[in-house]
């Protein structure tokens, strides 16, 4: 299992130096203490997956499909649309990651089980209840919990890949996984061989035989990356008005912040880095497709999954050579409805950042005139999940 000590030693020096930080102590004792056990824990856990899983050592990666885009574009509509066609596809619960290897989840299962039989489910009637206080507030900006399909990139936080940790710490301009491409090649061969170490058990969980269905705004960078490493892989990209998800974005991750007790002026680098990533979700991947035009692939536009999440999801099993099953189609019926429902009344004032509409439109003009999308002297600025 590959963990990253340069990130380690970054982050750890970072905290160190916070002096006047409140959650500074808390964060070092995380860092010195649990972060070593629990690396030590994974590193053994990855080791007995080979002797107690023998299978794993025949356990292929096959076509596997990601799901890329901005953040707040519908990637987890899509996903979510997708997951549910579940005797195709594989995922991970956002449990699950906290968990990668085969041998941590069966232990976790195994304590569900004499939790159901010999204490009445009390440790899962007191998971559901910090699942709902944590995460139920949260839900209609984006729907998160346990059991719910989940970004498979927070599997990465046990080789120390500091998705979490860029959150809790303003370090996106000195701390960046996004950018892989920018890695030395023999540290993004180790990333990557890590990350499907880490799918292939997760297939393996589900039996073997399934795909594995990827959703992560990160992965937005990884594409080229993805190709070389999954030569059959297939790519869906999301995209929406940017105006709609970029404020939404930046205002999400601020807010991450604020709740650790970071100003302005301690976060004010990080959101400059932040903000150009947002414009890379929109690019990289339409480079690295025009690198790769023999991927199969398939652009979804916010607005067709919302209006017709069906045919759009047909659409993308066409071009993604995917059989439709009649159950799928039949679930995708039902949904239809439900889905053009899906909304989100959480708004945000652009005004408040650095970045202004027009500077949007500027850097991402050429999406703008593919998209057709309305420039800001048009419309009323708002965002969704």
């Amino acid at each position: 299992m590959y963990f990253d000590f340069l990130y380690y030693r970054k982050v750890l020096a970072y905290t160190w130096a916070q002096r006047q930080w409140p959650g500074r102590n808390r964060t070092l004792l995380k860092l010195i203490v649990l972060v070593p056990l629990q690396t030590f824990m994974h590193q053994l856990c990855f080791l007995l997956d080979y002797v107690f899983f023998p299978a794993l050592w025949r356990q292929q990666v096959k076509t596997p499909v990601f799901i890329v885009g901005h953040a707040r574009s519908g990637t987890t509509l899509m996903h979510r649309l997708m997951a549910a066609d579940g005797e195709r596809f594989s995922y991970f619960l956002y449990w699950e990651t906290f968990f990668p290897a085969l041998t941590e989840k069966a232990i976790v299962r195994g304590i569900a089980w004499l939790d159901r039989k010999l204490f009445s489910r009390v440790l899962q009637k007191r998971l559901e209840a910090w699942d709902e206080k944590t995460f139920g507030p949260w839900r209609h900006i984006h729907n998160q919990g346990l059991w719910i399909p989940e970004e498979d990139l927070f599997v990465m936080k046990a080789a120390f890949m500091p998705q979490q940790w860029a959150l809790e710490l303003p370090l996106m301009d000195e701390v960046d996984i996004f950018h892989i491409d920018e890695l030395s090649e023999k540290r993004k061969r180790r990333w990557l061989h890590h990350y499907k170490e880490c799918v292939k058990r997760q297939l393996l969980r589900s039996g073997g035989g399934k795909i594995h269905l990827s959703k992560n705004p990160v992965m937005s960078g990884w594409v080229s990356a993805l190709l070389e490493t999954f030569p059959d892989a297939k790519i869906v990209v999301m995209v929406r008005d940017p105006i709609q998800c970029i404020p939404s974005t930046l205002r999400l991750v601020e807010m991450t912040w604020e709740t650790r007790k970071w100003g302005k002026k301690e976060y004010a680098g990080a959101q400059q880095a932040l903000t150009d990533i947002c414009f890379d979700c929109f690019k990289l991947p339409a480079e690295a497709l025009a690198q790769h035009p023999n991927a199969p692939h398939f652009i979804v536009d916010y607005r067709d999954l919302v209006k017709a999440p069906k045919a759009t999801i047909e659409s993308a099993y066409e071009a993604l050579q995917l059989p439709l099953t009649d159950d799928f189609s039949g679930f995708l019926t039902k949904q239809e409805e439900k889905e053009k429902k899906h909304s989100s009344h959480y708004t945000y004032d652009l005004n408040d950042y650095a970045v202004t509409a027009a500077e949007i439109e500027s850097e991402l003009d050429n999406f703008y005139q593919r998209y057709k999308w309305p420039r800001s002297n048009e419309r009323t600025v708002s965002a969704g999940s």
